[in-house]
Formats: structure tokens, C-alpha cells, sequence
């Protein structure tokens, strides 16, 4: 588990001023990961570290020969076009880079007269999901959101048996899982409409975001080793927003008996910048369940996950609509809460993923679950935000919702911040959902 070090230091300040104001989520504090290249243009994807409104290239730094030792080895593994070799070096190689780095982009650095040619404003590129995604499991460590969605089809029992014992979680597909600014066609599929008799096939009219947070798998464990509670960690690299997208119409009808799979595999949205868990070293608290409550069975249990398992990440959700895109109007922000809330923490998820012998590989990737806080109005999703389709939300330009609309765009955001700490930030997760495509059957 990644400690405090001089890293996390909030008198650090960069020469790239930009990283220096107080609202800023890319202070040298954070230095998060990504893949980008300029815009319209044919450059190579590379990876690069996000610093104020600024990219410092990797590939351009690693040619200028300032670093050395491990830090130099894995700024080479960084700079490809996608991060899965750095994330497969491990928690050594990523804290000499994070290290190298922040010395490097420190104020008064003598390194700073090379590296400014190695910058690239956020304003002139383009982004690629950071990593080649083998594996895609989505669990669902909210409590309050499966509370939620349990009263509306069992009011008097909404938790099934299962949930406080064991991490919930499906296998889902990687190929359609897309970075901040995916535009995707609205799904079509089978329905049951209330009342019919037999289903019938359309678009989806029940269109919602999901307010998740991904992971990504670093460092893998080989087929039949089962990682356990203090290993966990060292093979996560970081965490990104996630819009898990559902079809609530859709999955409906065909999650029983194994679960989601239209409603589900047409697109999910990430955020293009990874916080490691080391940039998230200030943030955690401790992992606590009430007393009467269920306890973690033993290989899901340590003393650091309960002195400091869970994060205190602030999550908010906006949706934008074409009428207020139009209006230059900001986006409606329906939820604001906090992953402190979720009833499993990472490395309970890394743990009980690895239990039975599966063996994670670097960039595998793993979604929170819709993460939603005590109340309603800290809900992830449309589904609980409007208890099913019921009270619309009512926006201050006179719209209202119950699910998504054609043109509709959701806006994720994600920070952290604490007296006695710098605030960093994820940046925004930004996707839009466009009409169906048309289909012959329609």
C-alpha cells in the first residue's frame, strides 16, 4: 500500500505555472497518466503525464537523456502507445518515475529549460484508451445502490443474500470501451413492455449513465496464485472515471439467468488520465462496517485495509442537453457523493478477483460498480435518482428527465481534497448518447 513521501509534499510548486492554481487537478502532486497525440494530426499515440493544462511528453523526455536508472527504463515503457508495459514493470518502476518526475518539473529545476520543448497544451490533443484492455469485470461494491435498485423489485428484502458476504462482479467485454468524448448510437434490442404478452425489438427507451470508478490491473499474477489482501495492491497501477452505460429496458428482459449483456456491451466511457494509487496515498480513511454488521470473511480482512482501505474520492455527475449546449448553459449536476461509501475497497475487489486461481494481466480493467451515498440525491444512476421513472428531474432551464434523450451528454467529474493536502483531480469523463441507427427490423 503506497505510503506519503516527498511526492505528496503541498509546498511543491512547478514551473508549469498552470499546475499551480488552486482548482487545477493535475498539480505536480498528481502526475496521472495517459495516452495522447496532437489533434488532426498522424502522430503516433504516446504516453504522456498530465501537468497543469499541459502534457509532458514521455517520448519526447526519454530522448532528451535527463533520466536515469529505473526511472529512465520505465519513462521508455511509458512512452509507448499504450501504458501496458509500464504498468506491468510495478510499484518500483512507478514510484522511480513519479519520483524523477516530480524533481524534474519542481520549481527552479535545472531540468525545466529541456523538458519545456516537451510539452504539449491539453487544448491541442487528442486521446486513446490508455491501455489494451484484456479483461473487463464490473462489480458492485455499492451497498446504497444495490439497496436502491433492490427496493424497487423487493421492497421488503431489497439486499439478496449474498451481497454482504462475497464482492459482486460479472465478466463484460473490453472491445467497446471507449475514452472521454465517445459518441455512441443509443442500443437497440428486446423488450418486455409493461403489460404485453410477448417482447418486442426497438430502440431502448431507458437510457442511463452509471457513476463508476475504473481500475487498472498493473503488475499480473501468474494462472493458479491467488493474490492475497497485502499483495493486493501492488498489482493495481491506478484508478480513472467510468460511465458504465446501461439499457435499463433491455436488461430487464434479459438479465435473468446470467446477467447483462446488450443492455451492456454497447459502449462504456472512460476518463483519459490514471491517478495511481500513490498520487492517492493523502486521501485514504479507513475501511469501516457498523459493529452489527456483517464482517469481511478472512481473506478479504487485513489491518491496512482497515486502518486505510477506502478512498475519499468526490465524484459529481452533470448532464448537458442539446438546449443548453445551445443556451451556453453549463451541464445539470444531479449527484455529488463519494467512493468512501462503497461497501468493498480495491483490494477486496483484486483479492477475491485472484481467489480462485485467475490470473489478472496488465490493463485488465475492473469497474467499480455504480457508486451511490447514503441518500438519493448522492445516487450514480437515473434508475435511483428518479426511483424507476417516477419524478422526473427538473432542470433550472425548464427541462426535466426520467432517462437519457437523444443529444444528451453525462459529465463525470472526480477529485480530492483535504485541509493539509493538494487537491488533484481525474479530470472529466464525457459522453454522449446519439439516436439509433437504423435497423432493418425496425
Amino acid at each position: 500500500m503506497a505510503a506519503c513521501n516527498e511526492t505528496h509534499n503541498p509546498a511543491l510548486r512547478s514551473w508549469v505555472s498552470s499546475a499551480n492554481t488552486a482548482a487545477c487537478d493535475f498539480p505536480i502532486q498528481n502526475l496521472p497518466f495517459g495516452v495522447f497525440r496532437r489533434k488532426r494530426s498522424n502522430e503516433a499515440f504516446r504516453g504522456g503525464v498530465a501537468i497543469g493544462d499541459q502534457i509532458l511528453d514521455l517520448a519526447a523526455a526519454a530522448q532528451t537523456g535527463l533520466f536515469t536508472g529505473d526511472a529512465a527504463t520505465a519513462m521508455q515503457a511509458g512512452a509507448q502507445d499504450k501504458l501496458n508495459a509500464l504498468m506491468r514493470m510495478g510499484p518500483q518502476a512507478w514510484h522511480a518515475l513519479r519520483l524523477a518526475l516530480s524533481h524534474a518539473l519542481r520549481d527552479n529545476a535545472p531540468e525545466q529549460a529541456t523538458l519545456q520543448s516537451c510539452l504539449v497544451p491539453q487544448a491541442q490533443a487528442e486521446y486513446d484508451v490508455p491501455a489494451r484492455i484484456g479483461d473487463y469485470t464490473d462489480f458492485y461494491t455499492s451497498i446504497h445502490h444495490a439497496t436502491n435498485i433492490g427496493k424497487q423489485f423487493r421492497p421488503d428484502n431489497p439486499l439478496l443474500p449474498n451481497y454482504k458476504w462475497v464482492p459482486i462482479g460479472y465478466h463484460g467485454r473490453a472491445s467497446s470501451i471507449g475514452v472521454s468524448g465517445q459518441a455512441f448510437h443509443r442500443p437497440v434490442g428486446q423488450t418486455m413492455p409493461p403489460g404485453a404478452t410477448e417482447p418486442s425489438f426497438g430502440p431502448c427507451k431507458r437510457m442511463d449513465l452509471e457513476l463508476e470508478l475504473g481500475i487498472f490491473i498493473g503488475r499480473g499474477n501468474a494462472l493458479g496464485d491467488a493474490l492475497t489482501m497485502e499483495e493486493a495492491e501492488d498489482h493495481v497501477f491506478g484508478i480513472c472515471l467510468l460511465n458504465d452505460w446501461s439499457a435499463r429496458d433491455i436488461q430487464a428482459w434479459e438479465y435473468q439467468p446470467l446477467g447483462p449483456f446488450l443492455s451492456k456491451n454497447f459502449a462504456s466511457t472512460i476518463s483519459p488520465w490514471v491517478v495511481t494509487l500513490e498520487a492517492l496515498a493523502p486521501y485514504r480513511v479507513p475501511f469501516k462496517r457498523a459493529a452489527e454488521d456483517i464482517q469481511p470473511m478472512a481473506y478479504l480482512d487485513s489491518e491496512a485495509n482497515r486502518q486505510q482501505g477506502a478512498l475519499d474520492i468526490q465524484l459529481q455527475v452533470g448532464i448537458h442537453t442539446p438546449k443548453m449546449r445551445e443556451a451556453g448553459e453549463p451541464a445539470a449536476i444531479v449527484c455529488n457523493t463519494s467512493y468512501r461509501h462503497a461497501y468493498w475497497t480495491v483490494a477486496q475487489m483484486v483479492t477475491h478477483h485472484t481467489v480462485n486461481g485467475c490470473n489478472l494481466q496488465a490493463g485488465d480493467f475492473l469497474g467499480s460498480g455504480t457508486l451511490s451515498g447514503p441518500t438519493l440525491d448522492q445516487a450514480g444512476a437515473l434508475i435511483e435518482l428518479t426511483q424507476g421513472g417516477k419524478p422526473p428531474l427538473q432542470f433550472a432551464n425548464g427541462e426535466q428527465r426520467v432517462y437519457l434523450e437523444d443529444g444528451d451528454t453525462v459529465v463525470l467529474r472526480g477529485w480530492c481534497e483535504k485541509t493539509g493536502a493538494t487537491r488533484i483531480g481525474f479530470g472529466e469523463c464525457v459522453g454522449t448518447v446519439l439516436p439509433a441507427k437504423p435497423h432493418q427490423s425496425i
